[in-house]
């Protein structure tokens, strides 16, 4: 409970409440080091990327016929994302693209469980600029490689015009389906992640500035206020399951968007 307490300056909480957004404002690194640039949540972006990078040299390297529990914990997660997202959701062609959904499972997966982490105890999704970028990524990535198929025109008669629909409904199912498949869904895939990140950090924050105060209040609140900083570690492990939900969740949507891009009928 004592070390709860202590973090929470790290939680970025001001002396009120309740917590808010002003919780999730971005704090400098290295105070007074003139690196202004350098604020935690980037610093966490940076990390888990060499953390993603550093993981996968390990359990990929001296690979032997009879796995130990290294090469067993790297060839589980390989084997999920290439065979139960790549090669489900987009087929035939899939080998291409695994590299970049496990890079991105593995990528969020980390940013989201730093919330759960004492050093850190801040998620780097909960910051929806990164989100933004990771979108934008996956937006990306399956619109270029429906270009390089069928050509810009015919891509977007493809992802516009569904296979027959009348010619009389053409001026509402067009713009229907240019709005679903073009605009709509990078902003679903920011909203889900951001929106599960944040509230579910927002929830921890409750329980744990809440239960604080109760203890700094003395009995007969510091029991209440005691109980509430234990629940607290209930809802840090539904944020682990949930981070690992999100993270899964963003793969397998930007596996199909591939898949939809390239498919001959949509």
């Amino acid at each position: 409970m004592a070390s709860l307490v202590g973090l929470v300056p790290l939680e970025g909480a001001t002396n009120g409440w309740p917590p808010s957004v002003s919780d999730f404002n971005s704090r400098p690194f290295l105070p007074g080091a003139g690196l202004d640039w350098l604020n935690n949540a980037l610093f966490q972006a940076v990390l888990a990327a060499i953390i993603v990078i550093v993981f996968w040299l390990i359990v990929s390297r001296n690979m032997k016929v009879v796995p130990g529990k290294r090469q067993f914990v790297g060839e589980f997660l390989y084997n999920m994302l290439r065979n139960g997202v790549a090669r489900d959701a987009i087929g035939p062609d899939f080998r291409k693209y695994v590299p970049f959904l496990v890079a991105l499972f593995s990528f969020i997966l980390v940013n989201n469980w730093f919330g759960e982490l004492f050093v850190f105890m801040f998620p780097t999704m909960s910051k929806i600029g990164y989100v933004y970028a990771l979108a934008l990524g996956s937006w990306l990535l399956y619109n270029i490689v429906g270009i390089q198929k069928y050509g810009v025109l015919k891509y977007l008669r493809k992802m516009s015009l569904p296979e027959g629909v009348p010619v009389w409904l053409w001026w509402l199912i067009i713009p229907l389906e240019f709005l679903s498949n073009i605009i709509v869904r990078p902003v679903t895939l920011i909203l889900r992640l951001f929106a599960n990140m944040f509230a579910g950090h927002l929830v921890v924050l409750v329980f744990v500035l809440g239960g604080t105060i109760l203890i700094q209040s003395g009995l007969p609140f510091a029991i209440a206020g005691g109980g509430s900083i234990l629940f607290s570690f209930a809802f840090l492990g539904l944020e682990l399951f949930i981070g690992a939900l999100q993270a899964y969740i963003f793969t397998v949507l930007t596996a199909q968007y591939v898949a939809s891009a390239l498919a001959e009928e949509h």
